[in-house]
């Protein structure tokens, strides 16, 4: 037996289900898995937090799948035109995010949700036993210094990408460089149609709502993402990509050198520059080919000078109102918020050279200075 196969095994066992939905996912388990096993040398902690992850993966799609046989109505939960938030990281997205959350009139996907979706929410009679009851209790390795956090707020979509094993989110975690090549230019088709199907199941039995989704690593995958959500209307933080490079190259060293005695620093420098100028290029070909009008902009400095003016432009463009509940809860998240750091460690710790990396992004910041000018 194969390892990829031990932990479909593991999940079966664990659950006495056996319907894991389509075979999409299947090629990403296996090249993950031979990643990690061949590249990513996994310390103690690695092998003890990564590989039980996975299998929480497979156990939540057989769950998934069995909640859709025995109510095959939720089929039918419309998901209609979610803002999907995608950029570099480290510009503000998260905060956006935040802020966005205190619309009570949206819905968010909200951590705990994220990392275990089934059964919907809607089903569960008195306090929700996956809602941790603090911070601690919540698996928030290595980012707690990086980003606002909060267990009942906005998590990214990495967690249902990887339900079909096509996610950036173990690029943080691990030295993976045969998976981390393979995903950047697969067809995450099958993984945004899993999402969807994964926010229908999150609906179910709730209000109508429209959803509010993001994260950066949506722009690498941004026409599978649009195949997907084809209503979809998208938000875009901007902010100087050399400050945002070093920035996730920190993130990413943070939660790696947990899971590995063996941090190859450079290895984070050379991944992030191709990850994110690929993914700016892409976005930038789908705005050039008629998506323009789809995006709204906002640059990293003012959202941190004017927060609750960006989202009152961001919500003119939508169309929707900006009610007194939600400017209130908008400026008492933001009094109380942590801010990120401002430093960055020295380039050269992760083997990068700056006047190299910005002729890849001089059309970004060109064009990001005319989207950002209203």
């Amino acid at each position: 037996m194969t390892a990829h196969d031990d932990l479909l095994a593991t999940a079966v066992a664990q659950t006495g289900l056996e319907d894991f939905g389509d075979d999409s996912f299947r090629e990403g388990l296996e090249i993950l898995v031979r990643s990690l096993h061949e590249e990513a040398r996994l310390n103690s902690t690695g092998e003890a937090v990564i590989y039980p992850r996975l299998v929480e993966h497979l156990v939540n799609r057989l769950q998934i799948e069995d909640w859709y046989r025995r109510h095959p109505d939720t089929e039918d939960v419309p998901v209609v035109a979610p803002l999907i938030g995608l950029s570099l990281p480290r510009t503000g997205s998260t905060v956006l995010s935040f802020l966005l959350a205190r619309d009570p009139e949206i819905r968010y996907l909200r951590g705990w949700e994220s990392s275990q979706p089934c059964p919907p929410p809607s089903t569960v009679e008195g306090p929700d036993p996956r809602i941790p009851h603090s911070a601690g209790d919540s698996e928030h390795i290595g980012t707690k210094e990086h980003v606002p956090f909060d267990v009942n707020g906005p998590m990214e979509c990495l967690d249902l990408m990887a339900l079909d094993f096509k996610t950036q989110m173990y690029h943080a975690f691990a030295r993976i460089p045969t998976y981390a090549a393979w995903v950047a230019e697969a067809d995450l088709t099958s993984t945004y149609l899993y999402e969807r199907r994964v926010l229908k199941l999150l609906q179910w039995g709730q209000p109508t709502k429209p959803w509010r989704l993001k994260t950066p690593a949506h722009m690498l995958w941004i026409d599978s993402l649009f195949r997907a959500f084809p209503d979809a209307r998208f938000v875009m933080t901007h902010r100087d990509p050399t400050d945002v490079l070093l920035s996730v190259a920190d993130v990413y060293a943070d939660i790696g050198g947990v899971f590995t005695d063996d941090l190859d620093r450079h290895y984070i420098g050379r991944l992030n520059v191709e990850q994110w100028s690929t993914g700016i290029n892409r976005v930038l070909q789908f705005r050039d080919n008629g998506g323009d009008d789809r995006f709204y902009d906002i640059d990293f400095r003012a959202m941190r000078e004017d927060p609750i003016g960006e989202v009152r432009g961001l919500y003119e463009w939508l169309g929707e109102p900006v009610t007194p509940e939600f400017e209130s809860g908008m400026r008492q998240w933001w009094e109380t918020a942590a801010h990120e750091p401002s430093t960055h460690s020295d380039p050269a710790v992760y083997g990068l050279d700056l006047d190299q990396i910005r002729p890849l992004f001089a059309e970004y910041v060109t064009r990001a200075a005319q989207w950002t000018t209203h």
